[in-house]
């Protein structure tokens, strides 16, 4: 009996060990498990495109692999609808100081003359409007200045991506708000009999630099962290070659050099669209008759010859629209009934890399062809153009029947996906004021914040012989890889003036051969 009972008694203990091990091993899964879950990274992330990861933004304590445009992010993201919402100035991810320019740089080339000394319109009133036409493709400048003045408006709503401040020392960077697009297309012809030296265009421009190697701001940084806005390809002709350390705002790179304008530096922003905006647009593939759609100038100077040859290779081809037309008379109704009805348009190198044709096929959702091997992007470093653009190469384009085989190839659905990416990026390119979430304002600056952490490279990299330099001419000895190009092709450059704006003469004169 003895060793009956002992024996059940150790089966029990054996059957009490084996539960307690097995409550204690399932007990231990379900805490690890809900710890992994407590401690892993937001499900949204895996959607983020391409995540980089940058130096903090350490003055609005905003980290710059966050700024990216909203669609990108997560519903729990989203905090309503920005458009009714107040604009924050504590989650503005960019701090900018703008010159008190007088009017003549501004608003006054819009006629505009502010009483009693005024710097600025009073934009709760009536403030100009910018001239229509092809003037306005290059608007840039107006917008943003407007953004910029109504950024701390305590009834602003919609997105404020940039706030104003009034302390230089406190700004990622230095706006200069000059209206130099208008400026060249109002200023840059000289009728005669008026003289040359009378070009309004050309003496603001150096009233400019004057101002500019005159403030604290621009001898602190070399205007390294200064914004100049020059998207018209011919503004700043005259300027250019010495404020170009500054982050130039342009339409594309065409007509620079890279040691004044590259990619790494400078912005790329997008032309204002001329032509409407599809509105409520539900046309489908079906009900857009026209296959390639293009009309405007054919015969171009520099880049623009292969308008001309592709003019010939496709005007006769079935279902292709390729003609001459201007905005003249009826042109921009003409235009936007065409890309209307339109499934691909074409966007050709013209004078320059770049045309605001691209924009008004974005505008009308007709999915842009681009045959432009120079071409630089708005926003490229965050948007994908592949998902609603096609590319073709110049050289490929030229031969017979490449570029229309290409496009016939592109069936329904492929071509309704890209369609409907064009729906959703098209208020990336929106110019408007007020300025609202994400449109093409607000990119403007979301790209220009991404520039920080190189600008304040170069700029304390521009400072370290400073104490060294009290007193004196700046040593022109070039600190970076574009200043040493200019340096050896002889191109003047900012540093080649003086603290009081003079030219350094000594340094452009060229060695005496020795005899």
């Amino acid at each position: 009996m003895g060793d009956r009972s002992m024996h059940s008694r150790g089966l029990l203990s054996q059957k009490s060990l084996f539960c307690f091990f097995t409550i204690t091993t399932l007990l231990f899964i379900f805490s690890w498990f809900f710890f992994l879950r407590s401690t892993g990274r937001p499900h949204f992330i895996d959607r983020l495109p391409n995540p980089r990861i940058f130096p903090s933004h350490a003055q609005n304590n905003v980290h710059l692999s966050t700024i990216k445009p909203s669609s990108f992010m997560d519903d729990d993201e989203e905090s309503g609808d920005q458009e009714f919402k107040k604009c924050n100035p504590n989650k503005a991810i960019l701090k900018v100081f703008m010159y008190d320019l007088p009017p003549e740089f501004h608003f006054g080339l819009l006629d505009w003359r502010g009483e009693g000394g005024k710097v600025w319109p009073d934009l709760h009133s009536q403030f100009p409007d910018y001239p229509g036409g092809l003037n306005l493709q290059h608007s840039i400048e107006y917008w943003l200045t407007l953004d910029l003045l109504s950024s701390r408006f305590s009834d602003r709503r919609g997105s404020c991506s940039a706030i104003k401040v009034d302390n230089s020392s406190e700004a990622d960077v230095i706006f200069v708000p000059f209206f130099s697009s208008l400026s060249y297309n109002r200023f840059s012809k000289v009728n005669p009999p008026e003289k040359a030296s009378k070009n309004m265009n050309k003496l603001l421009q150096e009233k400019l630099v004057a101002f500019l190697m005159d403030q604290k701001e621009w001898k602190r940084s070399g205007g390294r962290d200064h914004v100049i806005i020059a998207h018209h390809p011919n503004s700043m002709l005259d300027a250019r070659t010495t404020l170009w350390p500054a982050i130039l705002i342009l339409a594309d790179l065409g007509r620079y050099p890279p040691i004044i304008a590259n990619v790494g530096k400078d912005v790329i922003a997008p032309y204002k669209h001329i032509i409407k905006t599809f509105v409520n647009d539900s046309s489908g593939y079906d009900n857009r008759p026209t296959l390639l759609y293009f009309q405007g100038a054919i015969y171009r100077k520099d880049g623009g010859f292969v308008r001309q040859e592709l003019f010939y290779l496709l005007k006769d081809e079935k279902g292709v629209h390729f003609s001459f037309g201007t905005v003249l008379r009826n042109g921009i109704n003409e235009a936007s009934q065409g890309m209307h009805s339109s499934k691909f348009c074409l966007n050709i190198a013209g004078d320059t890399p770049s045309s605001n044709r691209l924009f008004d096929a974005i505008a009308s959702h007709c999915v842009p062809v681009i045959v432009s091997d120079e071409i630089e992007l708005p926003y490229e470093d965050v948007l994908d153009y592949s998902k609603f653009c096609i590319f073709v190469r110049t050289s490929d384009a030229l031969k017979e029947g490449f570029l229309i085989q290409v496009i016939r190839s592109i069936g329904r659905e492929e071509w309704t996906r890209m369609w409907e990416r064009l729906k959703e990026v098209e208020h990336y390119f929106e110019y408007q004021y007020p300025s609202q979430k994400d449109d093409a304002v607000q990119m403007i600056w979301q790209a220009m914040a991404r520039k920080v952490p190189a600008v304040r490279l170069m700029v304390n990299k521009f400072r370290r012989f400073a104490r060294s330099d009290i007193g004196n001419v700046r040593q022109l000895t070039p600190i970076s890889g574009w200043e040493k190009t200019a340096a050896r092709l002889n191109i003047p450059t900012s540093r080649q003036f003086d603290w009081s704006g003079n030219r350094n003469k000594k340094q452009l004169e060229p060695t005496p051969k020795s005899e």
